[in-house]
């Protein structure tokens, strides 16, 4: 079955002690703007793909500060990605992780995944969020108002 992928997922909100949540725009489907995201391999824990995803979608380490939020979404595969995964496999399963950063940093994207980055006030970063499940997690896991 390794010729598929895993349907299961993680999802990292990657925000500011200053308030800014960071969103990646996709390559395809185009316009579709999110958090980090990606499959879990077939030998990885969800904190293994989670600390994995940030690094390879960001630049940035998320060894120190990455928080398991206990949130599990399961929902239908998106059309775009469907291929990827065996006939039969309808359903995804998504672990939900955040990474609190001291300050907005500049992050290095992998331009065959993602276009650009921004770094968005919290209610403006869930309003771009192009799944329901990325915008609920914005919501509950960043605070309305963060000090430093």
């Amino acid at each position: 079955m390794t010729e598929y992928q895993r349907p299961e997922s993680i999802l990292v909100v990657i925000y500011a002690a200053t308030g800014e949540v960071l969103r990646l725009r996709r390559c395809k489907p185009l316009d579709f703007w999110q958090s980090v995201t990606g499959s879990l391999q077939w030998d990885e824990t969800p904190l293994q793909a989670a600390q994995r995803e940030v690094r390879e979608e960001t630049g940035l380490s998320a060894v120190a500060g990455l928080a398991d939020s206990g949130i599990v979404n399961r929902y239908p595969i998106h059309p775009a990605w469907r291929d990827r995964f065996a006939p039969e496999v309808q359903e995804n399963t998504e672990y939900v992780f955040s990474l609190r950063l001291p300050a907005t940093t500049a992050i290095r994207l992998d331009p065959a995944e993602h276009l650009e980055y921004r770094w968005l006030p919290r209610e403006e970063a869930a309003g771009l969020s192009s799944s329901h499940t990325d915008r609920e997690a914005i919501l509950k896991l960043v605070p309305e108002k963060l000090s430093a």
